[in-house]
């Protein structure tokens, strides 16, 4: 089964449409959205989905993992 994990790579920076890495020791203002995603790419060379959650100001990179479907519980009242 695959499972969603959404990891945040970017901040809004007030005041406007300004964004920053997250782990960009540099801390490089970047003036929109689509120039911080391009700036997402340049750095870690990563292709991936991207979720935005305009209210908290965050960007994250959206992965899927596969993770095991935990096996369904038995009871020995049934004869399991």
């Amino acid at each position: 089964m695959e499972q969603e994990k959404n990891i945040l790579i970017a901040r809004r920076t007030p005041p406007g449409d300004q964004w920053c890495l997250v782990d960009d020791e540099k801390q490089t203002v970047y003036n929109s959205l689509t120039e911080t995603l391009e700036g997402y790419f340049q750095v870690y060379k990563k292709s991936c989905e991207f979720r935005l959650a305009p209210l908290k100001g965050e960007i994250y990179m959206i992965t899927t993992e596969n993770v095991e479907a935990p096996l369904p519980k038995k009871f020995n009242i049934y004869g399991d």
